[in-house]
């Protein structure tokens, strides 16, 4: 059987995202040595359905295509959008369409989580999530925070970052890590404001973390996530070389 990998993002007017996705896919084309492709669910020409049988037509000898929800949530784009979209494209193509879970449901994502929001010594970590108004929207990052020894904030719900740094008045050294894949307009309104709150907090430390985008650390893990057989030998393949 001969198979591929679609990964799905959300889409954004902003370049940066666009740019980090296609350096994303080309380095884990390389790493699998198969056909891997990226599509958006908006801001695109055409809707996701299409841009998945146009990925078809130009691999036709694959069996099997398998799409990749680069998410971290499982908000309405994952639970419906895409599935409705993938329903119209098997209608249109003969390869068979399988469907991961997405992103934020994989569990070694917990741990590169952890790796990074540990690489600056604090007194106090802070994992800082858009956040949902559905009841039981946030807890996901509840409980994320708690395995890696943070606490949760929002950019649209309570307890907001300022809330969560009033709380924290007596901590010398703050890291804040942003949950979000890509750079864009709403990392950018969190830089700033983590600009004016160091003014209003002048006794702590505030060190902003960036968003994944391109790096090393999220191709491994995407890797990991939808190939952990490949990641496995080139593991104990590294681990010979030693």
């Amino acid at each position: 059987m001969r198979s591929a990998y679609l990964l799905v993002t959300h889409g954004s007017r902003d370049i940066r995202p666009q740019i980090a996705i296609d350096q994303l896919r080309d380095r884990i084309e390389q790493q699998l040595s198969t056909p891997v492709g990226a599509a958006v669910l908006e801001c695109a020409p055409t809707p996701l359905h299409e841009q998945i049988e146009e990925f078809s037509r130009q691999h036709p000898d694959l069996s099997q295509i398998q799409i990749v929800p680069l998410f971290l949530l499982p908000g309405v784009h994952v639970m419906e959008d895409i599935p409705e979209q993938i329903a119209i494209a098997r209608s249109n193509i003969s390869a068979e369409l399988k469907v991961m879970p997405h992103l934020g449901s994989y569990a070694g994502l917990e741990k590169v989580l952890a790796k990074r929001i540990r690489q600056i010594p604090s007194d106090a970590r802070i994992l800082l999530s858009h956040g949902s108004r559905r009841p039981g929207g946030n807890a996901v990052i509840e409980e994320l925070a708690t395995a890696i020894d943070a606490v949760s904030a929002y950019w649209s719900v309570e307890p907001k970052l300022d809330s969560r740094l009033a709380e924290l008045q007596g901590c010398q050294e703050i890291v804040i890590l942003p949950y979000f894949l890509f750079s864009g307009g709403i990392t950018d309104a969190i830089s700033a404001s983590v600009q004016t709150l160091a003014e209003k907090y002048p006794d702590s430390s505030l060190h902003l973390l960036s968003a994944f985008d391109f790096c090393e650390d999220l191709v491994n893990l995407i890797v990991e996530w939808i190939a952990p057989e490949l990641a496995m030998r080139s593991t104990q393949s590294a681990s010979i070389l030693r």
